[in-house]
């Protein structure tokens, strides 16, 4: 008898009892439902994450204040300092302070390593924009840059010019619109924008250049800026204890560590650290925020895997004692099938293939489920539909193998029936 026939057979036999196979497959879906659906979140969630915290290029790094730096969970640094005594520390008349203006323009005039080297700062919260009488929504974000701003942030103008040394130097009112806010004021054909004016607050601004769209997410929007120099809002914006930011930008991706390295070295010797004092400064790279906002994440991938583990395990016990049970009642079918020639094997394979067949349904329609109900992440965040091929296949193996493990012992039992005894069953 060959295979297809086997598995025909197995087909009409797990059919043929549509509410018991239907009760069985539920559980298993259930199970890979859970698993697919969350990882395919979380993998939604990380292409998210990195669109929007890529901010600068893969060859750029950056100089923060060290009190508003992102920690998620446990820090290991934390953990290691209370275990050894000699680790450095920073003093607590030092530990929160700010980066100033002259402190980014001294690394700036004394960073002698080959890359651009830019200084920006948040000019406020958020803001209205004003065009004669059109404005946006008060939530548009302004930020002072110089010159080298736009490159190492990755942004692009599409309209206009960047900024000059004059602009920077200077500090007049002039500024560069992102796209979402320039399509709000002037329309989506964006005509007339170069050298028209706009008012954020109370302030007018020359507008000198319009950004290229950058995309944005439900966590950040690129797009939604007003950008002026520096000075224009140390003179403007000026709010105490504002803190600076410094970005660095290497021509050589291999040059970021040393790049780092003499960074660290220079912006110690600035603000006036001693030899066993620690940082009181963060150097990031624009991917370091989303590295610890996933491993995060793995924690929810874990509990998805114990979830989806135990209800397999579950499923896996019923799914065999509903063979077992199919075993009992079938036992005249088993001895006329042996009588008319079947051989131990066939019977062996029947049943292993009607338990594969129940679990890889209930895996199929899992996947499905699981898909689709993952990627509801990735529409509230506004990313691309995603489909987990990876965890598709691990699903359906992981249900194939169920579906095995779980008919070995009735097949192998139903394989064993003498036909005699099992046509005198009743």
């Amino acid at each position: 008898m060959q295979s297809r026939d086997i598995f025909s057979l197995a087909y009409r036999s797990v059919t043929g009892n549509r509410l018991r196979t239907g009760l069985t497959v539920a559980i298993i879906a259930l199970g890979i439902t859970v698993l697919v659906g969350i990882l395919t979140a979380i993998d939604s969630m990380k292409s998210s994450i990195y669109s929007s915290f890529a901010m600068m290029g893969a060859n750029s790094f950056s100089i923060r204040n060290r009190d508003i730096q992102v920690r998620i969970g446990d820090d290991g640094g934390d953990k290691a300092s209370k275990g050894n005594k000699n680790i450095k520390k920073v003093k607590k008349s030092n530990s929160n302070k700010v980066i100033s203006y002259q402190d980014a323009m001294a690394f700036k005039e004394r960073f002698k390593f080959p890359a651009q080297v830019s200084i920006n700062v948040r000019a406020s919260g958020i803001a209205t924009v004003y065009k004669d009488d059109k404005k946006t929504n008060p939530n548009v974000t302004v930020l002072g840059g110089d010159e080298n701003y736009l490159l190492i942030s990755n942004y692009e103008v599409a309209q206009g010019r960047n900024f000059n040394s004059l602009d920077v130097n200077s500090g007049r009112n002039v500024a560069i619109l992102g796209k979402d806010v320039a399509e709000k004021l002037f329309g989506k054909k964006l005509k007339n924008v170069v050298n028209n004016t706009i008012r954020v607050g109370d302030v007018r601004y020359r507008v000198i250049g319009v950004l290229a769209s950058k995309g944005s997410s439900s966590l950040m929007s690129a797009d939604n800026v007003v950008i002026t120099t520096v000075n224009n809002t140390r003179r403007i914006f000026n709010r105490p204890n504002v803190s600076y930011q410094i970005g660095i930008a290497v021509k050589d991706i291999n040059h970021m560590e040393p790049a780092q390295g003499e960074a660290t070295g220079l912006f110690r010797v600035i603000r006036g650290l001693a030899v066993n004092e620690e940082d009181n400064f963060v150097i990031s790279k624009s991917d370091s925020i989303a590295e610890m906002l996933f491993k995060s994440l793995s924690q929810v991938n874990l509990f998805a895997v114990a979830i989806a583990f135990i209800t397999l395990f579950g499923s896996a016990i019923g799914l065999m004692n509903i063979m077992l049970v199919s075993v009992a009642e079938r036992t005249r079918e088993i001895g006329v099938t042996k009588a008319l020639g079947a051989t131990s094997k066939v019977i062996r394979k029947q049943f292993l293939y009607e338990a594969i067949i129940i679990s890889v349904m209930g895996g199929l329609i899992g996947v499905i489920a699981g898909m689709l109900l993952g990627n509801i992440m990735s529409i509230l965040l506004s990313s691309p539909f995603y489909i987990p091929w990876f965890w598709i296949f691990v699903g359906v193996s992981l249900c194939a193998l169920v579906g095995l493990i779980s008919g070995l012992y009735p097949a192998f039992k139903a394989s064993k029936l003498d036909p005699i005894i099992a046509l005198r069953y009743e």
